[in-house]
């Protein structure tokens, strides 16, 4: 077995070393900035009837939805670290999974902003309710990331005994066996999206929305890896606290999760309520520890 976890801890060191890491950040930041020129370009292009698509283009409409390509690309890396800091621990990759429902939501805000009507009664229209939904969203779920975050900061630092580095080997594994799937999963989402876009023009109403593309398959995924990594923590803990803290944050992957399959503001109230969730399972989780 430790021939096993041997390779995995050098398998991961190998594809996720900080030299790598380092190159991801800076291939990152081109392809946004390439994405954004290439995103005002078409809006232009579109603007002076250079071109003309075959389906409802909301994000060629407006030169503030090109801000959209450049979040959706940064989000593929956030995606990245979250594989990165999965064998760290429970705490530290499920407040990264809130970091990227946070930029998800940013990023539909600008992807929203050309359906909202300014001419209408607010409220009466559905995107106008939509932006001030959101955008309330967004300040809560960033002040409950930053108690989160300050409740992590002050979990202890355990020492690494030799049980703690076969469960962290395992994690490793996960990890190294999920950048692939998610990979697969992307081109895959992303291919359908296209050619349901491009083929299926009379029924834009059946139309997945391209918020979700990708994101309810990667948290699918996610919840499934969750699981598997509670289920192996079953042999390296046997604390009543810790179990019940991990099961917690698997229910608060669950619940963005949910978050995809709604709108309006049921949506922003599940993302909410994972957040809230966590930050109470964390809390409580603390006090217990304190005890012993």
């Amino acid at each position: 077995m430790s021939t096993n976890y041997s390779f995995f801890d050098l398998t991961f060191e190998k594809i996720f070393s900080d030299e790598n890491q380092k190159r991801i950040e800076r291939a990152t930041l081109w392809l946004s900035i390439i994405g954004f020129i290439i995103h005002l370009i078409l809006i232009y292009s579109k603007k002076f009837n250079l071109f003309h698509t075959p389906f409802e283009a909301r994000l060629l409409e407006d030169p503030i939805s090109a801000i959209y390509t450049p979040f959706s690309i940064i989000l593929v890396y956030e995606i990245y670290l979250l594989i990165v800091f999965l064998p760290r621990s429970f705490t530290t990759a499920v407040s990264k999974q809130f970091e990227i429902i946070s930029l998800i939501i940013i990023r539909r805000i600008f992807g929203d902003i050309p359906k909202v009507e300014l001419n209408v009664n607010w409220f009466e229209f559905a995107a106008n309710r939509q932006l001030i939904y959101d955008l309330a969203g967004v300040l809560i779920l960033y002040f409950l990331i930053y108690l989160f975050n300050q409740r992590r900061e002050k979990l202890p630092k355990k020492a690494l005994n030799e049980r703690l580095k076969r469960f962290v080997s395992s994690k490793r594994a996960v990890s190294l066996v999920l950048l692939p799937v998610l990979i697969f999963t992307s081109i895959y989402s992303a291919t359908s999206w296209f050619i349901e876009l491009f083929f299926n023009t009379q029924n834009f109403s059946e139309l997945k929305d391209i918020n979700a593309v990708f994101y309810n398959e990667f948290f699918t995924i996610l919840i499934l890896a969750d699981v598997f990594i509670l289920l192996l923590s079953f042999q390296y803990t046997e604390r009543y606290s810790q179990l019940i803290r991990n099961t917690g944050f698997v229910i608060c992957t669950i619940l963005i999760r949910l978050s995809f399959a709604t709108t309006g503001l049921t949506n922003v109230l599940l993302i909410l309520s994972s957040v809230l969730f966590g930050l109470l399972i964390l809390r409580i989780y603390q006090a217990i520890e304190k005890q012993h």
